[in-house]
């Protein structure tokens, strides 16, 4: 058995070396193919009759035959070529319309009810044997169900990530009033007055009252009257076709209960910070053809679905998409 001193000697250009004059039994033919020049070829024949103590390959005329242990061993330097070859060969493209299997993806239920619809509605398209699902998640944990595999990215206002996942940004989320006008006879737009006279009601996954409206609010030196607090968004309209009362929330989500539930819109009479959505995912996912596939199809979702809900706002793609092929060249 060969010690390690001896399997070091023993290069992948040798190995190359060997499996060409194999083929070719041509020093001449075998440089080429190699682009060597032919004293080079030689160091590196010589080198490996050395090592292997056994001269390999015979001249015979204008050909080289081999060994009897050049040709034992052949077959085993063959297969380690082949399989190094296929550990580096650049990975098969992703093809969606023969893929067989599940998107995951983590979001809140405002985002959710701005983009899964379209989001699955596509996929049935694109993707037909492949199965989407939606993972609710608190956002505090979404590193952690990220490295769980609980889904392959998931979309929020993240914190700062880790130093093994990517965030990167989509868009910047502003935030509207919403109520229903018959209730609560209000004029679009709204003024300050009867904002902060108004009946308010939040959205808080922890219970709290209070948010950057009311920090902006207290600049003013105005309070407003949180009469309820729900824990999802999808209780408000409800909430709100049935008591005179306003809520503050994400553009996104608010031009989709609007169009569904006969609400109106109205800009905030204070300035509101925006919050950026951005998109969780692994570093190791960056590149991966799938997963590269399945950001861009979502980011391209993302940014159909706020045009056509007349959410004025732009969608970014560089930091999401690896390559800039466009979609449909992809399936």
């Amino acid at each position: 058995m060969m010690n390690d001193a001896t399997l070091r000697k023993i290069d992948l250009n040798l190995l190359l070396a060997f499996s060409v004059l194999m083929q070719e039994r041509n020093v001449s033919r075998a440089a080429e193919r190699l682009l060597l020049g032919q004293p080079g070829l030689s160091a590196a024949l010589r080198r490996l009759r050395e090592t292997l103590d056994d001269e390999l390959f015979v001249r015979v005329g204008r050909g080289l035959q081999p060994t009897p242990r050049a040709l034992s061993i052949a077959p085993a330097i063959e297969d380690a070529l082949s399989g190094i070859e296929r550990a580096i060969r650049p990975p098969t493209a992703f093809d969606p319309a023969s893929w067989q299997g599940e998107f995951r993806v983590g979001m809140c239920d405002n985002l959710e009810s701005a983009f899964f619809g379209p989001l699955v509605a596509r996929l049935r398209l694109l993707a037909p044997g492949a199965r989407l699902i939606g993972v609710a998640f608190d956002k505090r944990d979404a590193g952690r169900l990220l490295d769980e595999g609980a889904y392959d990215f998931s979309v929020s206002v993240h914190d700062e990530p880790a130093s093994w996942h990517i965030r990167a940004p989509l868009f910047e989320q502003a935030s509207v009033c919403i109520y229903d006008p018959h209730q609560t006879r209000l004029t679009t737009p709204l003024d300050f007055k009867d904002f902060a006279a108004a009946a308010h009601v939040t959205v808080s996954f922890e219970g709290n009252t209070s948010s950057n409206v009311d920090v902006a609010l207290a600049r003013t030196g105005h309070r407003r009257q949180v009469v309820a607090t729900v824990p999802r968004f999808s209780a408000l309209p409800t909430i709100l076709r049935a008591m005179p009362a306003i809520a503050t929330i994400p553009e996104s989500i608010a031009c989709c209960m609007a169009q569904l539930h006969g609400l109106a819109i109205s800009k905030p009479p204070l300035e509101l910070p925006a919050e950026p959505v951005t998109m969780l995912y692994r570093r190791v996912d960056r590149t991966d053809s799938r997963a590269v596939w399945f950001r861009r199809l979502f980011v391209e979702i993302v940014a159909e679905s706020l045009e056509a809900s007349g959410c004025l706002v732009g969608v970014s793609t560089a930091a999401c998409c690896f390559d800039q092929v466009p979609l449909a060249e992809a399936v």
